[in-house]
């Protein structure tokens, strides 16, 4: 794995098995795409770091799709920040990257001097998978607690996969002699192999938040204690740092596990907006339905709440009157 010396790092999501406890996980790095993400809105500070991390979960939790499916992460509360999306699109093809695009719906006003997770208030998390045309979407919630988003993660998966999961992130602003400030998230993500659980079967229970503890016992729970009392020790500067491989971080946490590593996904920023969207997404009005969505100055506007790219229309070319009337 000296190999990891050679390769650019940043913006890439690494998987890895550990061979000796049944589990498996991701390494990811994240620079640009957050330069991406962030430079589209003047965010607050505490609202970035919430869409840095939501970001970096949808980095390490997406890799696991197929080619061309697209996963969501969403939270909505009714704190100060009021909602978070973030998309994350499978590869269109093999070796091609995957894309991550991502916003926040805030009050600017309420934001407090409160840790960042307290931005959110009450709420839920959730995950969404859509498989493509024709598939009917798959969508998971639990409920905003711990302390964290990743906390957020794992209790979606102990509770809806039965899969113990872990998270160790860690995001901020970087600044080196050669750069301007900014952004950078790293992270690692924890899996149990999925097998059936002894607790998935069962009916009763408290009705209380499962966590990643509660699904493993035996020489399981035992494999899974020790690979997260490993994973406690990592240097959140090794995590997001330019100057350790994360192929090299993983012999220094797991080297007694045996580590295996498998191809590097790289991910970019990348939003999916374009006037053809805009148009068709408006094809279901009327002429009067549109004459009432314009402007003073006679355009029908629309802006992407990811990217902030502005589109400027004449409204007699939208709609599903607009061949009846004339063609922009």
């Amino acid at each position: 794995m000296t190999q990891g010396n050679k390769i650019a790092w940043d913006d890439t999501v690494l998987p890895f098995q550990l061979d000796a406890s049944d589990i498996r996980g991701r390494v990811a790095r994240l620079d640009g795409v957050l330069e991406g993400i962030l430079r589209q809105h003047d965010y607050p500070e505490k609202v970035e770091a919430l869409v840095a991390e939501m970001a970096l979960l949808a980095a390490l939790i997406g890799q696991s799709i197929k080619l061309r499916w697209k996963l969501q992460l969403q939270v909505q509360s009714n704190g100060p920040v009021r909602m978070i999306a973030t998309d994350y699109y499978g590869p269109s093809e093999d070796g091609e990257p995957a894309r991550i695009r991502a916003y926040a719906s805030y009050d600017a006003d309420r934001i407090t001097d409160a840790p960042v997770f307290d931005q959110v208030g009450e709420g839920y998390f959730a995950i969404m998978i859509d498989q493509g045309q024709g598939m009917t979407p798959y969508k998971g919630i639990t409920p905003l607690a711990g302390g964290s988003l990743s906390s957020c993660a794992e209790a979606y998966f102990a509770q809806s996969e039965q899969l113990p999961t872990r998270f160790q992130l860690s995001f901020g602003k970087s600044s080196t002699p050669d750069e301007s400030e900014h952004w950078r998230a790293g992270g690692v993500m924890l899996q149990h192999m999925p097998k059936a659980s002894p607790f998935a079967a069962k009916t009763e229970g408290s009705g209380d938040i499962l966590r990643p503890e509660d699904l493993v016992d035996g020489e399981e729970g035992e494999n899974w204690l020790r690979a997260n009392v490993l994973l406690d020790t990592v240097d959140p500067l090794e995590l997001i740092g330019p100057s350790l491989p994360p192929t090299d971080l993983l012999l220094r946490l797991f080297h007694e596990e045996t580590p295996r590593v498998f191809e590097t996904q790289p991910v970019r920023f990348g939003c999916t907006c374009s006037e053809d969207r805009v148009r068709q997404s408006l094809s279901i009005y009327s002429a009067k339905d549109i004459e009432k969505m314009t402007t003073e100055e006679g355009r029908v506007t629309a802006d992407c709440q990811f990217c902030s790219a502005h589109y400027d229309l004449d409204p007699k070319s939208v709609g599903f009157q607009a061949e009846a009337t004339s063609g922009e």
